[in-house]
C-alpha cells in the first residue's frame, strides 16, 4: 500500500445523525474505499456529549477512532467512557488530570496513523495552547510514524488557518470542526498538509447547526437561554476525503463530500 485514503466525517448530531450514518456509511465505504474512517462524536448523543452505546455503533459500522471537542463533557456517562475508551479522544490540550486521551496511534492492516485532537481557545474555553500542545503530540507521534492526523476543533476561523501554517510539512493532514458549516477551502498547504476549515456537520440540516430553528433565533433576539432539542429534518452526512503517501506521509488530495446533496 502506497498512500492511505481517510474518511473523516464531520460532527455528528444526535440521533439523526447516527441513524444516517448506520443506513448510508456502508454504501460509501464501497464509493470511497477508505482504509480509515474518524469521525467527530462530540454531538452524537441528543447533540450533546457521547456515551458508550453510540461510541460502539460506530466502531461496529467501521469507524477507527472518534473525536470530539468542548461539548464531549455535557452528559455526565462520557467521562467515563472516556476513560475506558482510547479510540474516543478529548481535546489534547484540556488541563493536565482530565479524564480521557488527546492523542491515538492507530495501527492497521500494516498501517500506523497518529490521530491528534486539538481544541481552539478564541471565544471558546481558556485552555492550554492548541499551537504547543500539537507540538508536543507531534514529538510523540513521529517516533511511530510519519502520517498524523488532527481534528482542530475551533470556533474562529482565523485561529484554524494559523494552525494549519504552523503545522504544515508536520502533520499529514488538518481538518475543522465544531462550527458546523462546510467550508470550500480545501486543498494541499505548500510543505504537503492536506487542510478544510470546517469538514461540516453530519444530521439535520432544517435546523440553526443541527438545534430546532425557533429556540436558536429566541436565543438570538431575547438572549437568554434556551432548551436544546436537536432537530430532525432534511439529513446529510458531511466530510472530508484525504489522501495520504505512506513513505511520506505527506497529503496528495483532498475531497469533500456531502451526501446526499442540496436539491
Amino acid at each position: 500500500m502506497e498512500s492511505v485514503s481517510v474518511l473523516f466525517i464531520g460532527d455528528i448530531i444526535g440521533k439523526p445523525g447516527l441513524s444516517f450514518v448506520q443506513t448510508w456509511l456502508p454504501a460509501l465505504k464501497k464509493e470511497y474505499k477508505p482504509d480509515i474512517i474518524i469521525a467527530n462524536g462530540e454531538n452524537v448523543n441528543d447533540g450533546k456529549g457521547i456515551v458508550k452505546t453510540e461510541g460502539e455503533a460506530l466502531f461496529q459500522l467501521g469507524v477507527d477512532v472518534i473525536t470530539g471537542g468542548n461539548h464531549i463533557w455535557d452528559k455526565h456517562q462520557s467521562q467515563d467512557y472516556l476513560k475506558n475508551e482510547s479510540k474516543v479522544l478529548r481535546p489534547l490540550n484540556y488541563p493536565k488530570g482530565t479524564h480521557g486521551n488527546g492523542i491515538y496511534l492507530l495501527e492497521k492492516e500494516g498501517v500506523k496513523l497518529g490521530v491528534v485532537n486539538l481544541q481552539g481557545r478564541s471565544f471558546m474555553a481558556t485552555i492550554d495552547c492548541p499551537f504547543r500542545a500539537a507540538d508536543f503530540a507531534i514529538s510523540k507521534l513521529k517516533t511511530e510514524t510519519n502520517m498524523i492526523f488532527v481534528d482542530f476543533h475551533a470556533e474562529a476561523t482565523a485561529e484554524k488557518i494559523a494552525l494549519g501554517w504552523y503545522l504544515d510539512g508536520k502533520v499529514s493532514a488538518i481538518v475543522g470542526t465544531h462550527t458546523h458549516v462546510q467550508t470550500a477551502d480545501e486543498r494541499i498547504l505548500p510543505n504537503g498538509t492536506g487542510y478544510i476549515t470546517d469538514a461540516g456537520m453530519t444530521g439535520p440540516y432544517e435546523s440553526v447547526i443541527g438545534m430546532k430553528s425557533q429556540a436558536a433565533i429566541n436565543r438570538f433576539i431575547y438572549q437568554t437561554p434556551q432548551k436544546y432539542e436537536t432537530a430532525q429534518n432534511d439529513i446529510h452526512l458531511s466530510g472530508v476525503l484525504f489522501q495520504i503517501t505512506k513513505e511520506t506521509g505527506k497529503c496528495t488530495s483532498v475531497k469533500r463530500v456531502f451526501f446526499p446533496e442540496f436539491a
